[in-house]
């Protein structure tokens, strides 16, 4: 018979554990507790030690803490899209409402507030028909947000669904799919999305995030079929298809969970790509259109007022700007902290 290793606790007054006792010491300190492994025939104990295993995920997790670009980053993106999705509460005024002063029993346009700058009353100054530049941002903020979001789960839905097709079957759907895909990206996508909002009702945001989702799932596909290629070889999904299981179940419950690493850094900056893109849409007077405030819009606006009111493009071109810078941020983040053979985290 074989002798068993044994833990001894100089504190325990001589008293020696079996290998099956489990015993927790507070992480404050004070009295320690046992815990019995159940089934053990171990009587309780007073003192031990307990070794806490951590999954991968909590080592995902305390890797981006470290990197604290991106922690800021989803701090500061946080209060952002937050104020925009609280503008009704946060906003002084309505994105539309026009200042009118009474006279002679007339309600006339308060000229007065015509591109007037920046103040207490108006943070952000006012645009040529008197409105609030501030609570126009906010609320651009919303909408920005809402394409930006959109856009990054259908188009990582519609990559992930393409790339994990041609990744796991291989052969001729790879090769079908995968020069489907080369032809979308040979596309110029700029004059494309021009193009095709010119003869689609682009006005809207959800007509929008959906036209831009269309044409940018090409990279997501890409990353997935790559990842794809390399997980249907392990020895897991042998087993899982020799146990009898089906195609899309061992899809859906071994490749794809294995792969959410590369998704979720893919689909982080895709959603900065489709901010840039409305905000470029917009500007030039194909994608959101007045009243509907929009950042890309209210610069449209700014412009044409006149580059010495530069509150009407400023305020909006540098949300963009911190938006997107904090968007690829997160994502080198997320790509740093979920990369396994990742060691060394950058600050």
């Amino acid at each position: 018979m074989t002798d068993q290793p044994r833990v001894h606790d100089p504190n325990a007054s001589g008293l020696i554990l079996g290998p099956d006792v489990n015993l927790d010491v507070p992480a404050g300190g004070g009295q320690m507790v046992d815990r019995a492994v159940p089934g053990d025939s171990a009587a309780q104990y007073e003192y031990g030690l307990e070794i806490e295993a951590r999954s991968q995920w909590g080592y995902a997790r305390r890797r981006f803490m470290r990197h604290r670009l991106a922690v800021a980053s989803v701090v500061v993106l946080a209060c952002i899209f937050g104020a925009g999705i609280f503008a009704n509460y946060i906003a002084p005024y309505s994105y539309k409402e026009i200042p009118y002063v009474t006279i002679a029993g007339t309600s006339v346009i308060d000229t007065s507030q015509i591109l007037a700058h920046p103040s207490r009353q108006h943070l952000f100054g006012t645009d040529s028909a008197g409105r609030d530049t501030f609570s126009r941002t906010l609320y651009g903020i919303r909408t920005s947000a809402r394409v930006g979001i959109f856009v990054g789960l259908l188009s990582t839905l519609i990559g992930t669904i393409i790339g994990g097709l041609a990744g796991f079957y291989g052969g001729w759907s790879d090769n079908l799919l995968m020069r489907m895909t080369d032809l979308f990206l040979t596309l110029p996508l700029l004059a494309v999305l021009l193009t095709a909002s010119k003869f689609l009702d682009s006005s809207t945001p959800t007509t929008l995030a959906i036209l831009i989702a269309c044409l940018i799932w090409t990279s997501i596909a890409r990353i997935v079929r790559g990842v794809f290629l390399s997980l249907r070889e392990k020895e897991y999904v042998e087993a899982a298809r020799a146990a009898g299981a089906g195609d899309l179940r061992i899809m859906l419950r071994h490749m794809i969970p294995n792969s959410v690493g590369p998704i979720v850094v893919a689909a982080t900056l895709t959603i900065g790509t489709a901010i840039a893109l409305e905000a470029t849409l917009s500007f030039l007077g194909f994608g959101i259109r007045p009243p509907t405030p929009a950042l890309g819009a209210l610069l449209d606006e700014g412009q044409e007022a006149g580059l010495d009111k530069w509150w009407l493009v400023t305020y909006p071109g540098l949300l963009i700007v911190l938006i997107i810078l904090c968007i690829n941020f997160i994502g080198d983040g997320l790509r740093d902290a979920l990369d396994p053979t990742q060691r060394r985290v950058r600050a």
